[in-house]
């Protein structure tokens, strides 16, 4: 086998990832996340991208686990990311034992790092999970997902448009403010780094989460955020008390192949949110970016997630996915 081996235990060698490991990577990733595996978008981007750890861990040679790391929050933290875990091996301890190893692999490399951080989705309905016993919960927000053909979400912005315009009480065909666009550098990094941010936008543990990457607002994480290609809307050009931002859509596995398209808020204000969403899927349909079947998954605070189903109801094109659900921003010590 190629490479080399990094370290061994209980049964298992592991070893840093390559390009060349990803058809066994992705033997083990079958049906993850009910199709919605990011992977085999981004697992050629995390092999060159920097301060991130991609582990692999194999009983005689087959791959049965995977886990990443990526450094952020200027080397105080790894934000883990990527765990599974082949079908034969689930429920045998493999993850404990490439979670283990992995922490201290990335100390090795790493030693400033302190914390360990991640986010999860949580069934509020099912009860305490075992990783809430070993972490500390920063934060949650809930998610709401929709799914649709790109074909049916000219009609759905126009739906959301004239819904916008019932809500704020305009005339038909009159203007509803539009969120701002923020697209100068400099303008967004004052943005971020107001240090009144986190409590005006109700920041989730205090950071914003860029597609279930947690990150703090301070300066060693903007470039972080700039490699992503973010699209930002606030409700104001200076110190906005709502914020968002879309990911550009990538392909995922879901029955075949589709498009996933992930729209993080922060803020509390209604109004907002909706205006924010219809802002967000114009610029998207503007650009041309979705064809085919899109998955939407908008993630915002609890407090606003009732309100937002029942905006994006009423259009037969674009049918709810999943009911609710919550992402958990959680943290543990080294």
């Amino acid at each position: 086998m190629a490479g080399s081996c990094v370290g061994e235990s209980d049964g298992l060698t592991f070893w840093v990832a390559e390009q060349k490991d990803y058809d066994d990577v992705m033997s083990i990733s079958v049906n993850i996340y009910g199709g919605n595996d990011y992977l085999p978008h981004r697992y050629a981007g995390w092999m060159t991208e920097p301060d991130r750890v991609v582990i692999l861990g194999r009983r005689d040679g087959k791959l049965v686990a995977l886990e990443s790391g990526l450094i952020v929050d200027e080397g105080c933290t790894v934000v883990v990311e990527g765990l599974r875990v082949c079908p034969s091996e689930r429920g045998r301890g493999v993850a404990r034992v490439i979670q283990r190893f992995a922490d201290q692999y990335i100390q090795q490399l790493y030693p400033s790092v302190r914390t360990k951080r991640l986010t999860k989705v949580d069934d509020p309905s099912a009860g305490p999970t075992q990783a809430l016993s070993k972490f500390t919960e920063l934060g949650r927000r809930a998610a709401l997902s929709f799914i649709g053909e790109a074909d049916s979400f000219e009609g759905f912005v126009s739906h959301l448009r004239n819904k916008l315009h019932s809500t704020t009480g305009s005339e038909p065909g009159g203007s509803v403010p539009q969120m701002v666009l923020i697209e100068d550098e400099q303008h967004l990094k004052n943005i971020l780094l107001d240090p009144e941010l986190p409590s005006r936008v109700q920041l989730p543990g205090g950071a914003i989460i860029q597609d279930w990457q947690p990150l703090q607002p301070i300066e060693g994480n903007l470039e972080i955020l700039a490699r992503r290609n973010l699209t930002w809307l606030a409700d104001k050009p200076e110190r906005p008390s709502f914020l968002s931002f879309y990911t550009p859509p990538y392909p995922i596995p879901y029955k075949g192949g589709s498009l996933r398209f992930n729209i993080d808020m922060f803020g509390t204000d209604l109004v907002s949110a909706k205006r924010a969403l219809a802002g967000h899927l114009e610029k998207v349909r503007e650009r041309r970016e979705v064809k085919g079947r899109v998955m939407v998954h908008v993630y915002l605070n609890k407090s606003l997630w009732e309100g937002v189903r029942e905006f994006c109801e009423g259009y037969t094109g674009v049918r709810r996915w999943r009911e609710y659900r919550e992402q958990l921003f959680l943290e543990r010590g080294m």
